[in-house]
């Protein structure tokens, strides 16, 4: 078989999944099905994001392929541990973090992916915060 043959031949790459910012200007590409999916329900999500708690998946850092400019912001976390928010410079959005204390992961803010399809979350953190009106999906592990 030649090599035009064969890679006709090949099953074709599951198509990545993207997240952008509002403006499309901050970009990520990943490989392959989240790690983890969860809610946060801490304070600080809830401002950031300017909702009732913040939804993120975790991705292996190589698999993840980053484009355009960020800016960053590092908050430290109630657990003392050091995050590092990466946000879109022109339109504000946050796409995507780093924890310092898991630098194999990134997190990616699941809105960006603007995917209804989206897998649903696995854990979700901090519910002595959550709003009591905020429900999660059945099978979600819960901690405080």
């Amino acid at each position: 078989m030649n090599e035009a043959a064969a890679t006709a031949a090949a099953p074709a790459a599951a198509p990545a999944r993207v997240a952008a910012c509002c403006c499309g200007q901050l970009r990520l590409a990943v490989r392959g099905e989240p790690m983890r999916v969860s809610a946060c329900h801490c304070r600080a999500c809830q401002r950031r994001t300017g909702s009732a708690f913040g939804l993120q998946a975790r991705f292996a850092a190589d698999a993840v392929t980053i484009e355009g400019d960020a800016s960053e912001y590092i908050r430290t976390a109630d657990s003392g541990h050091r995050i590092h928010l990466h946000f879109c410079p022109a339109c504000g959005s946050t796409v995507y973090y780093r924890f310092e204390n898991h630098a194999q992961f990134i997190g990616i803010a699941v809105g960006a992916f603007a995917d209804p399809g989206f897998p649903p979350p696995q854990f979700s953190v901090w519910e002595k915060r959550r709003h009591p009106w905020v429900a999660m999906p059945d099978g979600v592990a819960h901690q405080d």
